[in-house]
């Protein structure tokens, strides 16, 4: 269950017309290793690693989708005001004629997005990989809310 509040983490100010940038920015958005790949991949992974990191596994693929969201406003505003001519020498022609302003899961070459990008392994080694990892961002993130004034 979550909670959800209906504003962006940190606000996206863009104040210019770039679609070449918002192409850039479509893999991080539908890409393999993107935002919405690493969302579901750490959501699903979650199921096979041991009870006491489930929680944040869940934690990081709430973030990452709170990341989505951000690129996802970047794209718009980037693309909003473009004309016709400006997303054709972007190279996102297609993309706007099949989808207009929607935004659709695909990379900056214009690949769709796939299930693929977040195979899962039952391997020890991955999840003892993954384990590890975990625990770094775990006592990285407990260091940065440390209080020096309490010690």
């Amino acid at each position: 269950m979550w909670y959800y509040e209906k504003k962006l983490q940190y606000p996206v100010r863009v104040s210019t017309c770039n679609p070449q940038l918002a192409k850039y920015l479509m893999e991080q958005y539908g890409g393999a290793d993107g935002e919405l790949s690493a969302a579901l991949r750490y959501l699903n992974q979650r199921y096979t690693i041991p009870d006491n990191v489930v929680g944040l596994l869940t934690d990081i693929g709430t973030e990452e989708f709170a990341h989505l969201e951000m690129i996802a406003t970047m794209i718009y505003k980037l693309t909003k005001d473009a004309t016709p001519d400006q997303l054709e020498q972007a190279g996102l022609g297609a993309h706007f004629s099949v989808h207009d302003s929607a935004l659709f899961y695909q990379n900056a070459g214009g690949s769709p997005w796939t299930a693929t990008y977040i195979q899962a392994k039952g391997d020890p080694i991955v999840l003892v990989n993954i384990i590890s990892v975990l625990i770094s961002l775990a006592l990285f993130s407990s260091l940065l809310f440390i209080n020096p004034s309490s010690t």
